[in-house]
Formats: C-alpha cells, structure tokens, sequence
C-alpha cells in the first residue's frame, strides 16, 4: 500500500529500511515520507513501530550480549 502519496513510498518500502535497522528520523531522510505535506507521518510511524516490535535488530541483541557477559566475551579476568 502507498504511505506517502507525494514521495510514492510503500508500507513495503519503510518497512524494509526499518528491518535493516533504520529509526523514523533515518527513513525520513532517506526516503523523504512525511516531508510534503505531512499527512502520512503517522501511518509511516506506525509502519517502523511494527517492524521494530517484531523484528528486533541484531545490533540491539548484540549489545544486550555484551552487557551480560556472554561466554564468547573474553576479558582479561579469564586470562
């Protein structure tokens, strides 16, 4: 479906840049949505609020990893 009319930008479309990552502000720069006439940013939001609901980044869960202790973060403590 088209979010932003003005930009011609796909649900589809903001929802790739949001799975590989990308917040609102990023997509916004990089697409363009919600820079015309605005009427779509709350249905573009919506679709990068989804997509980080249900598709966690890698990054974050690497992050949560490291803060843990996981077994593959060698310190030098276990040396």
């Amino acid at each position: 479906m088209i979010v932003c009319v003005c930009r011609r930008i796909s649900d589809r479309e903001i929802a790739r840049h949001a799975r590989a990552g990308m917040g609102f502000d990023e997509i916004q720069f990089e697409l363009g949505v919600a820079t015309q006439c605005g009427q779509c940013e709350g249905c573009a939001r919506d679709v990068v609020a989804q997509c980080n609901a249900s598709c966690p980044t890698a990054n974050i869960k690497l992050a949560t990893q490291a803060q843990e202790g996981s077994p593959w973060n060698t310190s030098q403590a276990s040396l």
